[in-house]
């Protein structure tokens, strides 16, 4: 399984003629190794592959790294070093997209008369097309996450603190087994609602309001990101309407979603029929994005992506209406792409909810 995920490397190698591709950003890491600490440094040939730790970690690594060698060393760029040293590398590629300037600056130190060539963050787009393991762990998680959510939503009242919310619903993930928090929870009530990433607060929620919950939980390495917006006591016909035309965008989306769309084209199923409900100028980020190791991976949904939809990628579809003055809506549900079409990962009933 990771010998497969390691050949997907094969085209940088042949497009920048690498001798070697090093490799630290930690999702990249776990996800072409195996390994699932907080430290490491990936070394990869086309046929070969080194794996250096320093000694916090070496045992954790003799279990966890599959196919390669592992190296205890106190200071891996010197590790890194001495091997270029044996080996006679001289175009070694890094992750310019998640390389800090002084870790460069020590690269090139380390490794004098060596090219240090710079790859983009489109390398991260080798973990878009999630294997059937991963399809398990994300499918896990993200009924975890639900289970989790309905837990709790009989705790919603008017007075209770948005902030305690979150708690709560942390507190139902970890019982259940969850590693932590996707992300900081968005829940938003009332006014706040106009805020697309307005973390839980210290607001009440009150009667007569509209609530976004956007939560995720982690298991195993892998991430869930699902929205639900739920009404407190007696809801109006604005409110009504607005949480339908959200809900039918993000139904005509989830329709449309099957291999050999693009992004883009995805995108617009459901802002142009927000656009024709009269809210178009309430919809400002893009549809979705991809999940798995982070919370926020390739494919990017929105009107400027250039990516397109193919079966294994697992991607959320989350349109909303954000209103200065009055508050928001937003469902989010997330999406394994099949030969045909999706499958739901995640869980919660999205017809509207008043509790």
């Amino acid at each position: 399984m990771l010998k497969d995920r390691r050949s997907r490397l094969t085209p940088w190698f042949d497009r920048e003629q690498l001798d070697c591709l090093v490799v630290e950003h930690l999702p990249n890491l776990r996800y072409l190794s195996g390994f699932s600490g907080s430290s490491g440094l990936l070394v990869l040939t086309r046929n070969q592959g080194w794996f250096i730790c320093d000694s916090r970690y070496t045992l954790q690594a003799q279990q966890e790294v599959i196919g390669l060698a592992v190296i205890e060393h106190g200071q891996r760029h010197e590790a890194l070093a001495q091997l270029r040293n044996e080996q006679g590398w001289q175009r070694i590629g890094f992750e310019a997209a998640h390389c800090l300037v002084s870790t460069q600056q020590e690269q090139e130190k380390q490794l004098p008369g060596a090219t240090l060539v710079a790859l983009p963050a489109d390398l991260d787009g080798i973990r878009d097309r999630k294997d059937q393991r991963e399809l398990e762990a994300l499918a896990d998680v993200a009924s975890l996450a639900s289970q989790a959510l309905q837990s709790v939503l009989p705790l919603i009242r008017p007075g209770l603190v948005e902030a305690d919310l979150a708690l709560e619903l942390e507190i139902a993930m970890r019982r259940r087994g969850a590693e932590g928090r996707g992300f900081d929870f968005i829940i938003a009530s009332g006014e706040r609602g106009a805020m697309p990433h307005g973390r839980a607060s210290n607001k009440p929620i009150q009667a007569g309001e509209l609530v976004t919950i956007d939560f995720g939980a982690v298991l195993n390495g892998y991430h869930s990101d699902e929205t639900v917006t739920v009404g407190v006591g007696q809801l109006d016909q604005r409110q009504q309407q607005i949480y339908d035309v959200v809900l039918e965008a993000h139904d005509r989306a989830v329709a449309a979603v099957r291999p050999g769309v693009s992004c883009k084209e995805l995108d617009a199923v459901a802002r142009d029929y927000i656009r024709e409900q009269g809210f178009g100028d309430f919809f400002g980020h893009g549809l979705g994005h991809g999940v798995g190791l982070e919370i926020h991976e390739k494919p990017t949904l929105s009107p400027r992506s250039e990516a397109v939809l193919d079966e294994g990628m697992v991607v959320t579809i989350e349109p909303g209406i954000y209103i200065p003055g009055w508050g928001g809506v937003r469902i989010e549900d997330t999406v394994a792409v099949t030969g045909n079409g999706c499958r739901l990962l995640t869980g919660v009933a999205k017809k509207l909810m008043v509790v």
